[in-house]
């Protein structure tokens, strides 16, 4: 058997228009039919009643749309509570006498004097019509302007993220309802807030009729006194204005809240609680005022003492909850953070690899910190810049990361996790090298360069002046390292080149040049072959930045094959003015050659494979070439020339890859690389 509440509430809900209808009907009918006072008094009470509920609700409520239906309540309202006043007034006025509830808010309220009663009474107008209903129609009116402003862009941002895939049809559909359902609801306050006004206007013209017509009625109809008719009606004109107008008033602050009512997620009481006690240090300060104010003679020094110390406690205890909020959230991060190490699925991230790294000892940890006058960092963004310039590669970003496993002056530069370099510097030192203009040498921590390999000496900052005035080249340690890093990022150029990063090169060339790009990948070649090609030319430090030429030049020659080194050649020929440029000297090119017949040897020695193509040269051939090849190119260096070789174009390539194991730093060059304008110089024949 169902509980009679749950009865009477399912009925309610099932009839609930039918009940709305006819409280609407009795509320018109109250105006007509006098009232007995019993039902009176409920009705009365059932004012107080509904307004302190609306006043709830609004507290409780998340979002203004949470209580949409507060205009037509607000009409309600406002007309059952005119009703009670027109019944009142009638009683009054009939019987001078209206019930008990209005004879105990007379009496109780104002003390039975009605001047008391009437001066609250014309407070308690004041403050609902001149600051509470004035101020809740303005929002409303501003509110409802900037919800019809605002609605064109809120339809754009949603039909922006619809576009997107950020939302579905159904989220879209239900956020372009919210946007109307907050339209209508701020237009109908807007209307609504103006039967709050007129409630304001209509309770003075009632006290008013009834003061005036209760005094004549009660001297012309009752016999009574002057003083006894003003006695009464003044009393009980008060005490039905009071108790309509508590309820009144209530209604027009829970109108004020609603329109006021700012998006949150929580309601007013916990947004009120949690916004105003926040911050300990403000209580503090209104402690420390109000003990002020207490010594100041004249004010009460118990009231202002009494308020410090209850502000004290509020600061002390938000003070304390806030580091006990802290320690438990630091305590739940550690223990998340253990919890996520035993999770399988982070040892995924254990297997990252940086593209480049560099780690360095404590000693060194000053050369990155800004704050301590280090600009590693910027000069590490600098030689990205000049990579970038030189040879058209978008150096990755290079982690640092201290090590105290390394020496403390120190560093380590990886290449995937594996390392390609290392060296030691001294920060409160200077590196001096001997450049060959030296008139005499100084003493100095003996060390080798470590970017070049040429001996060297550390020496303080009293010895730089007199270093530089001998001859020596004089470098601070920070740039000792940069160079270091600059000429390992061009040795190995063509390790860094990633087919990611090959990728990135070719979408950038895309917006300026379509076309090309479009007529080699991925019909003629893959991203795959095109990054052999591009680190062909950046193992041999060739500058891969013109793009648009060398896809050209890939376009017209993949068709006729697919081998890359052979591809490469040809992107070669084509930056013929480019690469000749790095070694001409007063448009000359002093080089050595090798004799016909050893080229010849090469190019039979060739081996082709489908793997790609390699010289097969007996152990003996080998050595002989080794030998005289050093001993040509050492001559060549002797004279202040760079060790450059010049070969035909068919063997280029290969005897680069046959020698440059055995002996490191030589550039072999082929005839169709050198610009026409640049004369050849020739300074020896390599011959075995």
């Amino acid at each position: 058997m169902a509980a009679p509440s749950t009865t009477a509430g399912n009925f309610i809900n099932k009839y609930s228009d039918v009940v709305i209808a006819l409280a609407i009907v009795t509320i018109v009918i109250m105006m007509i039919i006098p009232l007995p006072t019993f039902l009176l008094d409920l009705l009365l009470c059932l004012n107080i009643t509904l307004a302190l509920t609306v006043v709830m609700v609004t507290i409780y409520n998340v979002e203004p749309l949470d209580f949409s239906v507060f205009p037509s309540l607000l009409l309600v309202a406002t007309l059952f509570r005119l009703a009670l006043n027109v019944s009142s007034t009638r009683l009054i006025l009939l019987n001078g006498y209206a019930g008990e509830v209005i004879m105990a808010f007379g009496n109780f309220v104002v003390g039975g004097n009605p001047v008391v009663g009437f001066i609250v009474f014309v407070i308690l107008i004041i403050i609902q019509f001149v600051v509470i209903t004035k101020g809740a129609e303005r929002v409303a009116e501003v509110s409802a302007r900037f919800t019809l402003d605002a609605m064109p862009g809120k339809q754009m941002a949603i039909d922006a993220d619809l576009n997107q895939g950020i939302i579905n049809d159904a989220e879209a559909k239900a956020r372009r309802e919210k946007i109307q359902h907050e339209a209508d609801f701020y237009g109908a306050m807007d209307g609504a807030s103006k039967f709050v006004k007129g409630d304001a206007i209509a309770a003075i013209i009632i006290i008013i009729i009834n003061i005036f017509g209760g005094f004549i009625i009660g001297m012309v109809q009752r016999n009574l006194t002057i003083a006894q008719s003003l006695q009464q009606y003044t009393l009980l004109t008060v005490g039905e204005g009071l108790v309509n107008q508590i309820p009144a008033l209530l209604i027009s602050t829970a109108t004020g809240i609603i329109v006021t009512r700012a998006a949150s997620n929580s309601n007013l009481g916990h947004d009120l609680i949690s916004q105003l006690f926040r911050n300990p240090r403000i209580f503090f300060i209104v402690s420390g005022v109000l003990v002020f104010l207490s010594l100041i003679p004249g004010l009460p020094t118990i009231p202002f003492l009494v308020l410090a110390a209850f502000a004290f406690i509020i600061a002390y205890n938000l003070r304390k909850s806030e580091r006990t909020s802290l320690a438990n959230t630091q305590a739940k991060q550690k223990e998340q953070s253990k919890e996520a190490i035993k999770k399988p699925e982070n040892v995924i991230s254990l297997l990252q690899v940086d593209p480049m790294e560099l780690e360095i000892g404590y000693s060194l940890i000053p050369l990155v910190d800004t704050a301590q006058g280090g600009d590693l960092l910027e000069r590490i963004v600098m030689i990205r810049r000049q990579c970038a310039l030189e040879l058209g590669l978008v150096v990755p970003t290079i982690r640092i990361r201290d090590n105290i496993q390394i020496k403390p002056n120190a560093y380590i530069i990886k290449l995937r996790g594996i390392e390609i370099a290392k060296g030691e510097l001294l920060l409160d030192h200077y590196l001096a090298m001997n450049s060959g203009t030296v008139v005499e040498e100084i003493d100095g921590i003996k060390t080798t360069e470590p970017a070049f390999g040429l001996p060297a000496i550390w020496v303080t900052e009293a010895q730089r002046e007199q270093a530089e005035l001998n001859g020596y080249t004089v470098v601070d340690a920070v740039s000792v390292l940069a160079t270091h890093l600059t000429e390992v990022i061009k040795a190995h150029a063509d390790e860094i080149l990633s087919r990611q990063e090959t990728q990135n090169l070719i979408d950038n060339i895309k917006k300026t040049s379509p076309s090309v790009v479009e007529e080699v990948v991925p019909d003629l070649l893959s991203v795959g072959e095109i990054q052999k090609v591009l680190a062909n030319l950046l193992h041999e430090r060739v500058s891969i930045r013109d793009m648009a030429t060398i896809l050209e030049v890939l376009s017209d020659y993949a068709k006729m094959t697919k081998d890359t080194d052979v591809l490469t050649e040809y992107v070669r020929h084509a930056l013929a003015r480019q690469i000749t440029s790095q070694y001409v000297q007063n448009n000359t090119l002093p080089c050595v050659s090798l004799d016909p017949g050893l080229e010849n040897k090469i190019a039979g020695a060739v081996q082709r494979t489908e793997r790609g193509s390699y010289v097969s040269l007996d152990p003996n051939t080998m050595k002989n070439l080794t030998t005289a090849m050093n001993k040509v190119l050492q001559e060549l260096t002797d004279l202040g020339y760079q060790p450059i070789v010049l070969t035909g174009p068919a063997i280029r390539i290969y005897f680069k890859k046959l020698i440059e194991r055995s002996i490191a730093g030589v550039i072999v060059l082929s005839q169709a690389e050198i610009d026409s304008n640049v004369e050849i110089q020739i300074l020896g024949v390599v011959k075995i």
